[in-house]
């Protein structure tokens, strides 16, 4: 063999030993994986989340409106379920607050995401106290007392609301499940921080 060919054969073996190959195998068994992962993830999240007619007793309002205002607004729930609304929100971060919140500033909170629970003074202090746990360990939530209202307790977010007679009541966890920045969410990721602090 001519010294020529045999500096070709050279070549073309340590071309063959040097050359990378793509490893398609590997890719698309990790990408069918990664497909299998987020199905299974945002199946889980769905299942998570309680269809809203399944909560017995669950009042629901559509159109509502959802302008700034500066002034006073008449709602027309007590406490309202949504509508025009001041343009600060409420802090709603797990806050327990222990007077009236301005309905305008709550509602704007109703907005991003948050459950707002609202109770009868003189309810027992066992059962706010329960009520406020629950509040303290969920983000998008705020509880307060709201005098006037005609059930115990309510729970309400944007365009729902739930009337109770007592914080043991299961359906309580079932509306946190549900709402606390649930699809009736109007702006999500909206913040519940930063804004009125006290009522």
């Amino acid at each position: 063999m001519s010294k020529s060919a045999r500096n070709r054969a050279q070549r073309t073996q340590k071309n063959v030993l040097t050359k990378r190959e793509v490893p398609w195998g590997s890719i698309a068994f990790f990408t069918v994986i990664g497909l299998v992962a987020v199905v299974a993830i945002g199946w889980a999240f769905v299942q998570s989340r309680p269809a809203s007619a399944a909560i017995e007793g669950l009042i629901e309002k559509d159109g509502l409106g959802q302008e700034h205002t500066s002034g006073t607004v008449r709602y027309e729930t007590t406490p309202p379920m949504g509508g025009d609304h001041d343009p600060a929100w409420q802090n709603c971060d797990a806050r327990v607050y222990d007077s009236r919140l301005r309905n305008e500033n709550a509602v704007h909170s109703l907005e991003h995401g948050a459950v707002w629970i609202t109770y009868q003074p003189g309810l027992a202090a066992a059962q706010v106290d329960k009520l406020g746990g629950k509040v303290k360990n969920t983000d998008y939530t705020m509880m307060s007392p709201y005098p006037g209202q005609d059930s115990p307790i309510i729970l309400t977010a944007w365009g729902k609301q739930l009337k109770l007679q007592d914080a043991s009541d299961p359906r309580v966890d079932v509306f946190l499940r549900s709402f606390v920045k649930g699809p009736q969410t109007l702006e999500p990721g909206a913040a519940c921080s930063g804004a009125k602090d006290t009522p």
